[in-house]
């Protein structure tokens, strides 16, 4: 199953909207196919590792498969089927599918077959695997990874808001390896205005997300690396439906950018939710990476909408300066966010911290 999981992540940034698949076909012991699912609309995993066998006869062997195989007809016919028309001995399926419309369906159509089928091994580390594909199945919503470079003492930037580069190279490369796999990048203008960020893929190879900007009014300057690079036609701005048709919002439209417009709440902020709604519906955009600033990390803990926190922590104390969650105005540790550790990783000096939103209330 470990191989199958290592297989299925080849196809990480490549089989969006699908999950990531990987199979494994073992006879007497010994390894004889695998393959996986390498791009949408291609062949599944199952299939390849068939194809990849080159075995006439599979009645002997044992299929190990990340993800429950697939009742459905898509852009390619049921897995199950296929599973089913080989005559495997047995299926050793990691997860079942989350969709609740088809979860397990394909577990007992095997078995209605006479195939012997083990169901749950290495579980948890297939569900981490596929985690964006399971939200965006269960919750119609994009799944969404807040990224935070911090000292040992918790600041993102010093009090004039300087934090180039807090973190070392190492780690920058690391982020530019997610961006490469992610929907999209999500920042305020503030971020825009004093870091002038590019927001693209140039550390690895990889396809650049698009990029999602939260200005209300329109602030960040016309000169801003986003808005006239290659990539700025793959660039929304969400501003105040006041300022749809001003004409700074027509220069921009001229030069390629996307403006999308929202109505803000009594306290002058956007209703994230409804935002994320847009992004996954109207733009089709499964995941989420909000890279800042403290104000847009704030108001996405407080909306409940961080699936999973990226900490980079670099061994550096600066005494004061700004920090990524500011005045969330708790007052009792019963009250506060919660999440849970999945793994710690080293990249150069620094430390990355992986977490999940708690399942604790």
């Amino acid at each position: 199953m470990m191989r199958a999981i290592e297989l299925a992540q080849k196809g990480r940034g490549f089989v969006a909207p699908n999950p990531m698949v990987g199979a494994v076909i073992v006879k007497d012991d010994k390894i004889v196919g695998e393959g996986w699912h390498e791009k949408a609309g291609s062949n599944h995993a199952e299939v390849n590792a068939v194809l990849n066998s080159k075995l006439e006869s599979f009645s002997d062997c044992t299929l190990y498969i990340n993800l429950e195989p697939c009742t459905h007809f898509g852009k390619t016919p049921p897995c199950v089927d296929k599973i089913i028309g080989l005559k495997f001995k047995r299926v050793v399926i990691g997860t079942l599918d989350k969709n609740p419309v088809v979860a397990g369906k394909g577990k007992e159509k095997l078995e209605l077959s006479n195939i012997e089928v083990k169901v749950g091994v290495l579980e948890e580390e297939c569900d981490w695997l596929n985690r964006v594909f399971f939200k965006n199945i269960t919750q119609n919503a994009p799944y969404v990874i807040a990224k935070i470079a911090q000292t040992l003492d918790g600041y993102i930037a010093t009090k004039n808001k300087n934090s180039k580069w807090i973190t070392s190279e190492a780690s920058r490369e690391y982020v530019h390896l997610l961006r490469s796999e992610i929907d999209s990048i999500l920042v305020g203008d503030g971020t825009v205005n004093t870091d002038n960020p590019e927001l693209t893929v140039r550390h690895v190879k990889g396809r650049n997300p698009k990029r999602i900007i939260l200005d209300q009014n329109l602030s960040i300057s016309l000169s801003s690396k986003i808005l006239i690079d290659e990539e700025r036609k793959n660039t929304y701005i969400i501003c105040n439906e006041n300022y749809e048709f001003s004409k700074k919002a027509n220069v921009l439209a001229l030069a390629g950018i996307k403006i999308i417009n929202m109505a803000v709440d009594s306290n002058n902020s956007f209703d994230l939710q409804e935002l994320m709604e847009k992004l996954y519906q109207g733009l089709n955009l499964n995941s989420v990476l909000v890279e800042g600033g403290g104000g847009v990390y704030k108001s996405f803990l407080k909306a409940n909408l961080i699936d999973e926190l990226q900490i980079f922590i670099a061994p550096k104390i600066l005494g004061s300066g700004l920090a990524a969650f500011n005045d969330l105005n708790i007052s009792s540790l019963k009250n506060t966010f919660n999440f849970d550790i999945v793994k710690t990783e080293r990249f150069g000096p620094d430390l990355l911290i992986i977490l999940k939103k708690s399942s604790v209330a």
